[in-house]
């Protein structure tokens, strides 16, 4: 039902939620909590800890002017709560001023203390006097355009009411398996009653989407048994040779990979498979081994990267390895002529090798004979984005990722391809030394960091990004201030996700030129360019990221021959916030934390932390265990064996994969 047609909702909310990306009642029923408040857990001021979030009654006292910093919009309440006062702030969000009235306020958000100073950071907010009837676990949606909590509620209240759901699981398996009714599931959701039943809810919905998505990845893969239109003449010896010219001895691990890899070009399919392995698990030199292995058989081989700074590093690398082969770089960065030369040259096949970014993508680039193509960081791009560079010359696709992901969420993530798995690492690599900062040692911590710069070392300086993307900024941008005033004769550099692509460019290759001596960034370094002199990563609010995420930070430094560290600085030293460090102390090996992180934070959190795109976007904020992956997984099995709906299945689960085709994961 289009939203407009709702019963009880006017033309300015239904623009408000239109302005979301809301124009229909399943849109809006799919809109899930972002958090829940339970009402009776209230708390002082005063028991408020640094980076905690929290849910403050209290007496709004005023609105103060808004101030205008750079591009920021800032916006100041001052609260009290009995005798205690403190503040709350947003950020570009001035249209607040004139709905926030002296009165009583129930305020959830997360608590910044700097300087004895306590400000709650774009909050939400609910006037007690107003919702006198909310009552045990309340639903917090994510708001934007001018929304307010209330009104969001009373519109899902009644899509809850006028939708219709279909599960589109055969009712066979549904009875067989006792699943609840969807629409059931979805009250629940929004509207729960306790933990356990917003659990067995979230887990239903969860059900059905993964139902959905894995069918589709069912039917993409069960379509990939393409014959095999070239044959490769490389041999064993040749590729054996090839090894060679790498500086070191490959591992085991690296030599199943090669052979996975060449049993597949010389098998009669064609290949589409992802390579995985951990930080420094040398997943470059298997897949340049893979593009030799396309070159000396005669056809051309195209290296995918996500950033400018990447494949301007992936190109060099190319060009030392391939002296003998005609290697060339397309980026969005390359000059009109450039790009017309380099297309020219693809096309009439003066070029072996490629090297760029998602210009490679666009439907003007043409190759002669394209076989072969490596994708870098896979979870930064998308199926459609594969797929496309793969038709470009009906390729055999390599596809890596250096985040290590748990064997249950592979399922999802990599449905519609093989997976190799590179366990190990070079024995010569020296591991990180990894440590929990305690706020007693950070002056001596900058003094130590202080030397390692003057020897000639490099360090990264790493603060969560918010929720609010204009909170980022003004976070990533008080720390570099703080450091620059504290350490002035360190050279700092300043990256975050709101720089243009072409500006992050330049500050990542103006570093690792050592022109600078720190950079402080967001996560925006977390994949990333070797920087050899780079050998000390500083982590803030460390207990705000996943074990995984930390890990992928930690693998930033370690890239040269000196000994790296990594400090870890938590905002809150709770029980539960240094257990999960200790974690990452403890050890090195990325699949045995994402393991952990999977069984610590739950799947939906899991998902969150790296995808972008709406299915994804959606279903993070259900609550579910990764049983339910298994589970869904073996309901489409079942499904697909007894031709239970065969063709409704198909159609819906092909309506989801068309959805999610120009999703960029991110």
């Amino acid at each position: 039902m289009r939203l407009r047609d709702l019963k009880g909702l006017g033309i300015k909310r239904v623009q408000d939620f239109q302005k979301i990306g809301i124009t229909t009642t399943e849109e809006l029923v799919r809109y899930f909590p972002r958090t829940y408040l339970d009402m009776t857990n209230r708390v002082s001021v005063r028991e408020v800890m640094h980076g905690d979030m929290a849910l403050i009654a209290c007496t709004l006292v005023s609105v103060e002017p808004i101030r205008t910093k750079g591009k920021l919009k800032i916006l100041r309440a001052l609260l009290e709560q009995g005798r205690d006062n403190f503040t709350a702030v947003w950020f570009n969000q001035p249209y607040l001023a004139s709905k926030l009235q002296p009165g009583e306020y129930l305020f959830y958000g997360r608590v910044q203390d700097y300087y004895d100073r306590i400000s709650l950071i774009n909050p939400t907010y609910e006037r007690i006097d107003a919702n006198k009837k909310l009552r045990g676990l309340v639903p917090v949606y994510p708001l934007k355009s001018g929304l307010a909590q209330w009104v969001v509620r009373d519109a899902v209240a009644r899509a809850l009411e006028a939708e219709n759901f279909r599960t589109i699981i055969p009712e066979v398996l549904c009875r067989k398996y006792g699943l609840m009714p969807l629409g059931e599931a979805f009250r629940g959701v929004h509207v729960p009653k306790s933990n356990a039943e917003l659990v067995r809810c979230s887990e239903r919905i969860a059900l059905e989407e993964y139902f959905t998505l894995i069918a589709a990845f069912k039917l993409i893969k069960g379509d990939r048994g393409e014959a095999r239109l070239r044959r490769y003449t490389v041999t064993e010896r040749e590729v054996a040779a090839f090894e060679k010219r790498f500086p070191f001895t490959f591992t085991p691990g690296q030599q199943g990979a090669v052979r996975a890899i060449y049993d597949d070009l010389t098998g009669p399919v064609r290949m589409n498979r992802l390579l995985q392995g951990d930080v420094g698990s040398g997943k470059t030199a298997v897949a340049l081994t893979g593009i030799f292995m396309a070159v000396r058989s005669g056809f051309q081989a195209a290296y995918l990267s996500p950033t400018e700074v990447l494949a301007a590093q992936n190109f060099a690398i190319l060009k030392k390895l391939f002296p003998d082969y005609r290697v060339g770089y397309l980026a969005g960065a390359s000059t009109a002529a450039e790009k017309r030369e380099l297309k020219r040259k693809l096309f009439e096949g003066e070029i072996d090798i490629v090297c760029g970014t998602h210009a490679l993508i666009q439907g003007d680039v043409f190759f002669k004979d394209l076989a072969f193509c490596v994708c870098d960081e896979q979870h930064r791009f998308g199926v459609a984005q594969r797929n496309t560079l793969s038709e470009k010359g009906e390729t055999d696709v390599l596809v890596m990722s250096a985040t290590p992901i748990p064997r249950t969420l592979s399922l999802v993530f990599y449905g519609d391809l093989d997976v190799t798995t590179i366990p190990d690492k070079p024995k010569d690599r020296i591991p990180v030394s990894t440590a929990v900062i305690p706020e007693r040692k950070y002056d001596s911590m900058y003094g130590w960091i202080r030397g390692e710069i003057k020897k000639g070392r490099q360090a990264y300086f790493v603060c969560p990004k918010i929720e609010d993307d204009e909170g980022e900024v003004m976070s990533v941008t008080e720390l570099y201030e703080k450091l620059s005033a504290m350490l002035p004769e360190v050279r700092f550099a300043l990256l975050h996700g709101k720089m243009k692509e072409k500006e992050k460019a330049d500050t990542m290759s103006a570093f690792k030129a050592k022109k600078y001596d720190a950079l402080v960034s967001t996560t925006v370094i977390e994949v990333g360019v070797d920087v050899p002199d780079a050998t000390v990563m500083v982590i803030y609010n460390a207990e705000r990221f996943g074990l995984s995420q930390l890990h992928q930070l930690r693998g930033r430094v370690g890239r040269g021959s000196e000994k790296s560290y990594c400090f870890l600085l938590a905002g809150t030293e709770s029980e539960t916030a240094m257990e999960r460090l200790k974690i990452l102390v403890a050890t090195g090996d990325g699949f045995a934390l994402a393991e952990k992180d999977l069984e610590l934070r739950g799947s939906g959190d899991f998902l969150g932390t790296r995808q972008s795109g709406k299915f994804l976007s959606e279903i993070k904020n259900l609550r579910y265990g990764t049983e339910v992956i298994f589970t869904a997984k073996k309901l489409v099995d079942e499904a697909f064996e007894r031709r239970l709906n065969y063709d409704e299945i198909r159609a819906a689960a092909m309506e989801k994969y068309e959805s999610l085709k120009d999703v960029v994961l991110n």
